[in-house]
């Protein structure tokens, strides 16, 4: 077999052992990546994969996001069944555990490759995809992660000791740090909103920008630095909002509150779509 077909054949392996979940999203198994890099011992193994979530955590990525690790059931024989641990990687955590596992391994080579071309290829497809979005897609795609990782950031408030009946109190601290010291109710009245409306479905682009990443830093800084304690949380996640409130006015951008209210609401965008698509 020529070069050439060992690394097509490589980069087919990969491929076969690829999953894709409900939502369209793609991850590999932690068992068939360590059988295919050649990693006899699920031990060894292990001591790549933890070298790998350092170097997501020191790049300030959530570990959580690209290792997260799952409970499965194996058949032995014999109607026996054993319950093991794996976990689903995503393209990155791939990428991340290859750049960090025995480089004497032939295949380690091929699979430096094939996740470095992969991840290379989802970013230029999400920079095309970010370009040819307008302003209510963009608005819409923007809201639609700051509902999946507000869960995030719930699931690690919680985690930190910040009871479910506190929560409100905790994210009316990450706004105030956002918008220079407005809560919830006074960003709603800012608005002009009605106190049945919600304040993310009536944000343009930019400003959804700025709140998905202080719900996503505040939830990696929690977890990252293993915070304790409810007043601590709520301090933590004003810090955060302060903090990208700080760096957009260190970039000249215009302060969150100051922005414009959209005439639409999500909610108006999301029915205007399902009618598109009748």
């Amino acid at each position: 077999m020529t070069e050439d077909q060992i690394v097509s054949e490589h980069h087919k392996t990969f491929e076969e052992i690829r999953h894709i979940d409900e939502d369209g999203g793609e991850y590999w198994m932690a068992r068939d990546l360590q059988s295919i890099l050649g990693y006899a011992k699920w031990g060894n193994f292990l001591n790549v994969i933890n070298k790998a979530k350092t170097s997501c955590q020191s790049a300030g990525y959530p570990v959580q996001n690209h290792f997260p690790e799952i409970r499965k059931k194996v058949y032995l024989g014999y109607n026996v069944e054993r319950e093991i641990e794996d976990i689903a990687l995503s393209r990155y955590a791939c990428y991340l555990i290859v750049q960090n596992a025995d480089p004497s391994k032939p295949v380690i080579a091929q699979g430096q490759a094939y996740f470095a071309l992969q991840t290379r290829r989802q970013e230029l497809s999400d920079q095309e995809m970010a370009a040819m979005l307008d302003e209510d897609d963009k608005r819409l795609h923007l809201r639609a992660e700051i509902a999946h990782h507000n869960k995030d950031l719930a699931s690690a408030a919680q985690d930190s000791g910040v009871r479910q009946n506190f929560f409100g109190v905790f994210q009316d601290e990450g706004y105030k740090g956002l918008y220079g010291g407005l809560g919830s109710k006074a960003i709603h009245a800012r608005k002009g909103l009605k106190s049945s409306q919600k304040i993310l479905d009536h944000m343009g682009s930019t400003e959804l920008a700025a709140n998905f990443f202080r719900v996503t830093q505040t939830a990696d800084k929690l977890r990252r630095e293993n915070i304790q304690g409810e007043a601590e949380a709520c301090k933590t996640h004003h810090d955060v909002g302060r903090k990208v409130r700080q760096t957009i006015k260190e970039i000249g951008g215009a302060m969150p509150e100051d922005l414009p209210t959209p005439n639409k609401s999500i909610k108006q965008l999301e029915t205007a779509k399902k009618k598109q698509l009748t």
